[in-house]
């Protein structure tokens, strides 16, 4: 037999158990998640899952082959969770806009066989998310080319009661859609998102055509697909395109063209488990306090990728701010710092926990 074909069949006859293994796991995991329900148990252990990997590095014998496995443990357990949100009824994910939105198209990435349910507003989600309607919520945090999306980093701060546990970066492809047949002079007007019409302003700017904001990009394609007007167009993905019945007139339409949105997961539950944490602070509006809190972050060996300021809801003149910070919040060091910024903040608390 051709070796090819002999160890093809040897992943086919591997395949076979493992499948049968999948069953067996899964339904193991149907009973934990039935356990949890009863006793009002989180999904998430992290202790747990340190455990298992750690009792899985020791399983493999071959160094080579251990972080492969690991990732495939970590794909598994993954999975699991997924599988538990769904037999427990914990399953629906909240996002704005409609179907087609780079929303829900980071919601697809994220949780993959989740209910997605969507809102017509930020703070519809935050509000599902909080009454436990979802399990968890998907909004866009922040635009490598637009810069922050500042109503949601409001909202952040008005929800003590969730926390950002993950994070997804999702390339974000503008493209410039009409309806069928129609030819870019025939244009008069283009609807988006703000985030969106600033991505592509120089764009826009070249050919003299105005934009209108919309609450995200797959309503403006639905509005103008709806419209039947060959003089409307549209900013949206090319996936948005495609539900809409349009045609992608221009692609690639960016002014940057690493144009990346990052969407963050809010949740009820309290992540513990990460290699980045955020925190919300506040400090006297006196000389030289924001600058002790960032000697002190400095100072704990914590490298500080991102800092934003933003004004304090019903508060004229005072602000908060948000500070990105890499490190695991679980260290010792971490803790320290958390107690040294209580000293010297008016307030302070961790807005969540993550990789990336």
């Amino acid at each position: 037999m051709d070796p090819l074909e002999q160890a093809r069949q040897e992943i086919d006859a591997v395949d076979a158990e493992l499948a049968a293994l999948f069953e067996r796991r899964m339904k193991a995991v149907l009973a934990v998640a039935r356990y949890k329900k009863e006793h009002g148990l989180p999904i998430y252990d992290p202790a747990r899952e340190a455990r298992v990997l750690e009792k899985a590095a020791a399983q493999i014998q071959d160094p080579a082959l251990r972080p492969y496995y690991l990732d495939h443990l970590r794909n598994r357990m993954e999975l699991a969770k997924q599988y538990e949100a769904f037999a427990m009824g914990r399953n629906r994910a909240a996002y704005q806009g409609v179907e087609g939105a780079f929303a829900h198209i980071a919601l697809r990435t994220l949780f993959p066989h989740a209910e997605a349910v969507s809102y017509p507003t930020w703070d519809e989600v935050f509000d599902a998310v909080s009454r436990a309607d979802a399990a968890w919520g998907v909004v866009p945090f922040e635009n490598s080319h637009a810069g922050d999306v500042s109503a949601v980093l409001d909202l952040c701060y008005n929800h003590p009661e969730l926390w950002v546990v993950d994070v997804c970066d999702l390339p974000v492809r503008q493209n410039l859609l009409a309806l069928p047949g129609v030819q870019l002079g025939e244009l008069k007007s283009v609807y988006s998102h703000q985030q969106a019409i600033s991505q592509s302003d120089t764009f826009l700017k070249r050919l003299h055509l105005p934009a209108t904001a919309m609450p995200n990009t797959a309503l403006a394609a639905k509005f103008v697909a709806d419209s039947g007007d060959r003089t409307k167009g549209a900013i949206a993905s090319a996936e948005t395109a495609r539900l809409y019945g349009l045609e992608v007139l221009v692609p690639d339409i960016n002014t940057d063209g690493d144009n990346t949105t990052r969407f963050i997961v809010l949740s009820r539950e309290k992540p513990t488990v990460g290699n980045r944490f955020s925190l919300l602070f506040t400090v006297d509006n006196k000389p030289g306090k924001l600058a002790e809190v960032i000697q002190k972050i400095g100072e704990s060996g914590f490298n500080m990728e991102s800092i934003k300021s933003r004004p304090m809801p019903r508060v004229p003149f005072e602000y908060y701010f948000y500070v990105e910070l890499v490190g695991d919040p679980a260290r010792d060091e971490s803790e320290a710092l958390l107690r040294e910024l209580d000293r010297v903040c008016r307030t302070v608390r961790i807005l969540g926990v993550y990789t990336k």
